[in-house]
C-alpha cells in the first residue's frame, strides 16, 4: 500500500477506509467517555460540598475573578468555532485554510492559558491558594477554603487539558503545512476537533459552577 499523502494508509485489520474511520471515531468517543468519568468525579465532589456548605461556597465564589472567567469562556467558544471550520477545511482538502484555522485555534487556546495564568497569579497574591498561607474574609473560612481546593483542582486539570490540546493542534498544523498529511484523510483532524470541543464544554460547565455561585444576591 502506497504511503503517498493522497492515499491514506489502511491498517491491515480493516477492510476499507470507512471501517477504519468508524473504529477511530468510536475509540475517541470511548476516550472522551473516560474523561467524562474523570471530570464527573470532581463535579460530584463539588455538588456534594456545594449543597452541604452553600453559604461558604457562595462566599468563596465571590472572590473569583468573574471577568477573567467570562473572557476565557468567550475565548474557548470562539476557538470551538475555528476548530469546527478547520475540520470542514480538512474535509475539503483546503490545506492553507486548515493550517491557518489550526494556528488560530492554538493561539486562542494559548490566550486562555495566559489569561488563566494572570488569574492564578492574582489569586496567589490574594492568599487564595489553599494551604498554610490561605486567607479569606468569610463567615466559615475553613469551608470556604474547601471551595478553593475544588476550584484549583478542577480549573488546574482543565488548564492541563487545554495545554495538551494546544500542543496537539500545533503538531497537526505543522504536519499539514510541511507534509500535507491530511489530504483525503481528515479523520485525525475530526477526532482532534472532538477532543477540543470536549475541553470547551467542560469550561462551559465550570464557569457558572465556580464563578456565578449566588452572584445575583
Amino acid at each position: 500500500m502506497s504511503s503517498s499523502p493522497t492515499t491514506p494508509i489502511l491498517a491491515h485489520q480493516f477492510e476499507d477506509a470507512t471501517q477504519q474511520r468508524d473504529a477511530a471515531t468510536i475509540g475517541m468517543w470511548l476516550f472522551i467517555a473516560t474523561e467524562i468519568l474523570f471530570f464527573g468525579g470532581m463535579f460530584l465532589g463539588y455538588t456534594v460540598y456545594r449543597y452541604t456548605y452553600p453559604q461558604a461556597f457562595a462566599e468563596g465564589s465571590q472572590h473569583t475573578l468573574i471577568w477573567f472567567g467570562g473572557t476565557n469562556a468567550a475565548v474557548l467558544l470562539i476557538s470551538s468555532t475555528t476548530m469546527a471550520l478547520a475540520v470542514h477545511a480538512a474535509s475539503e482538502n483546503r490545506r492553507a485554510l486548515l493550517v491557518s484555522l489550526l494556528l488560530g485555534t492554538a493561539s486562542l487556546g494559548a490566550l486562555f492559558l495566559v489569561i488563566k495564568g494572570f488569574e492564578y497569579a492574582h489569586e496567589v497574591k490574594e492568599n487564595l491558594l489553599p494551604g498554610s498561607s490561605f486567607h479569606i474574609v468569610a463567615a466559615e473560612p475553613l469551608k470556604a477554603e474547601m471551595f478553593f481546593y475544588i476550584y484549583w483542582l478542577m480549573t488546574g486539570f482543565h488548564a492541563l487539558h487545554v495545554a495538551i490540546g494546544v500542543v496537539l493542534i500545533l503538531i497537526f498544523a505543522a504536519r499539514a503545512f510541511f507534509t500535507n498529511a491530511f489530504v483525503n484523510h481528515d479523520t485525525p483532524v475530526d477526532l482532534l476537533g472532538l477532543y477540543w470541543h470536549f475541553v470547551d464544554i467542560v469550561w462551559v460547565f465550570l464557569f457558572p459552577l465556580l464563578y456565578l455561585v449566588d452572584r445575583h444576591s
